[in-house]
Parts: structure tokens; sequence; C-alpha cells
């Protein structure tokens, strides 16, 4: 399966359909995160974090890579979910070289695609206020084990140790 995801089918498809279907594990890595909120019961909107704080109390190990730190409103939502800050099933990681946007769940499919994790990106932003963005969805299995070598390579500090931007670096892992 190749599915060309486009503009507000990022949310549709990506936030609504595919993070919420993990079973084992969900990683992400973005550049950008931000207070994003998703259609909960009813009319309302929750954050983000809720999903996932969801998942991992349903056994999910999660990743989270992104590239600098979050904003307040980020951060105050986090600290409302002690799935998230108690857990070990949640990992986090900074790395100011982040750019990539990836989603893998379950090494089953993986999103591959220009768009943050924040409301204009990925998000439930009206049309004339979110951004033009595109990406794929595949299970090809090649694709999906390149990104998650990548992935596991940067998650290891396996670039730490030569990284020409270290001295920007908060929390390296190596």
């Amino acid at each position: 399966m190749q599915e060309l995801i486009l503009n507000e089918a990022h949310y549709g498809k990506v936030i609504t359909e595919v993070v919420p279907s993990a079973q084992r594990f969900l990683w992400i890595a973005t550049a950008d995160i931000k207070d994003l909120h998703v259609a909960g019961t009813g009319k309302r909107f929750v954050p983000f974090l809720s999903v996932l704080a969801d998942l991992v109390s349903r056994g999910v190990d999660l990743r989270l890579i992104h590239a600098k730190e979050p904003g307040p409103r980020f951060r105050e939502d986090f600290d409302r979910f002690p799935e998230l800050i108690e857990s070990d099933r949640f990992e986090r990681i900074l790395c100011p070289r982040m750019h990539m946007k990836v989603i893998i769940v379950d090494a089953q499919v993986a999103y591959v695609g220009s768009a943050n994790l924040t409301g204009a990106g990925i998000g439930a932003k009206s049309a004339h206020r979110r951004n033009f963005e595109a990406g794929i969805l595949t299970d090809d299995p090649q694709v999906i084990s390149g990104l998650m070598a990548e992935l596991d390579q940067l998650y290891l500090g396996d670039h730490c140790v030569g990284c020409g931007r270290r001295e920007y670096c908060p929390d390296p892992v190596r």
C-alpha cells in the first residue's frame, strides 16, 4: 500500500486512524511539536497528548523524537498526563538536528511527509489556517525497516558523538 496524504487528510487518516491503531509501539519523529488538539467526545477537542497517554496506558511503547523544546502550552498539557511522565513505556528525545516527519506504527505502517506535529501541520485546523502538506502512508516492509533503522540510530545516540551541533543540544543521548 502506498497512499498519498494531502493537507487535511493528515488529520483524518494519520491522526485519527493510524496513530490510535498502535498495538505494540508508536514512533514519532518531528521537527516541531506544539499543543496539538484533536476531536474528543462530543464537540470537545482534547490534547493529542491524551491520545498518546491512552496508548501508553494500553501497553503501547512510545518514542517521541523532536528538534526543539515545546512551548508552555504543550508543557502544561504534558504535565496533566502522569502516564507519560511516570511510565517506562514513554521515551522522549530532543535532537536539534531532527527535521524528519515520520510516524511508525507496529512496524506495519509508516507515514513520511512534510507535516510537523502541530495544529497547522497535521491537526484539525480549518482549511484557511492550515499548512499545505504532503506525505506518503506505506506498508512497504523495506521502507519501514529503513526508517526504523535510522530512528533507532538516533534514539541510541549513534550520531551524537560526531555531531557538529552538539553545543545546541540540551541533552545529548551520548
